[in-house]
């Protein structure tokens, strides 16, 4: 079987560091060099990885990092247990809300982190 590790780009190893661990939870786990530190994120491992806005990922890679608010159709979303207080959380860490909606299933808040990366905070209804 195999884990997952998730890899999050930051132009700023130190309030990346600070975001996740206060604004959604995760641990602190070990940090490698200047440039790269590991969370715990339950069952899967955060790689915040320190990388310069324009640069780019790979040598064939044309389109440099960029850290403005950007749209992904690869996101992260965050199981919570009280919606309100994990996006309070969010908030006062640096994050943004960017809106939401409820239903019969549950709730949903749309989010970005303080480096234009997007996820959601997700309550499902029991």
């Amino acid at each position: 079987m195999h884990t997952m590790s998730i890899s999050i780009d930051v132009p700023n190893l130190d309030f990346a560091i600070e975001f996740y661990t206060q604004g959604l939870g995760f641990k602190r786990v070990k940090k490698f060099g200047t440039d790269m530190f590991i969370l715990d994120a339950g069952k899967i491992k955060i790689y915040l990885l320190q990388k310069e806005a324009d640069s780019t990922s790979t040598k064939f890679d044309t389109a440099p990092r960029n850290y403005e608010r950007h749209w992904t159709p690869i996101h992260f979303d965050f199981d919570v247990v009280d919606i309100e207080k994990a996006l309070e959380q969010v908030v006062a860490a640096g994050g943004i809300h960017e809106g939401g909606k409820s239903g019969d299933w549950g709730s949903i808040a749309h989010c970005s982190d303080p480096f234009g990366h997007g996820f959601c905070l997700i309550q499902e209804k029991k």
